[in-house]
């Protein structure tokens, strides 16, 4: 079983900046990847970045060039720093990792979600 434990979400003026962490813990092998999501209300859950443990990256287009992704492989920790917020980013935050808990075993794992509400 691996458990996400997500910090860092609150209220955010648009315009302002807020750093998401996220760590692992349970039982790990290894983990291929870490990430970000988020839903906003009525919305479907889309990507905002993910990182693989040899650090590549992938983000959602409107996330490029405003959101930073990284990763402590050492700590099983993922970091969102997340810059020039706007009001259309509000959204509940999910962080997944893909985790291999033995040798050819692969779940993926879902935190909680936190709130990132941006205000205007």
């Amino acid at each position: 079983q691996v458990q996400l434990v997500e910090s860092g979400g609150g209220l955010v003026q648009a315009g302002g900046s807020l750093r998401l962490s996220c760590s692992a813990s349970g039982s790990i092998f290894s983990i291929r990847a870490m990430g970000w999501y988020r839903q906003a209300p009525g919305k479907q859950r889309e990507l905002v970045a993910r990182i693989t443990s040899g650090c590549s990256t992938e983000y959602g287009d409107p996330m490029k060039g405003r959101f930073t992704i990284s990763r402590d492989n050492a700590k099983n920790t993922v970091y969102l720093q997340m810059n020039s917020l706007k009001p259309e980013y509000t959204a509940v935050y999910y962080c997944y990792a893909d985790v291999i808990t033995g040798i050819d075993y692969d779940v993926d794992s879902w935190g909680q979600g936190t709130q990132v509400p941006v205000s205007s």
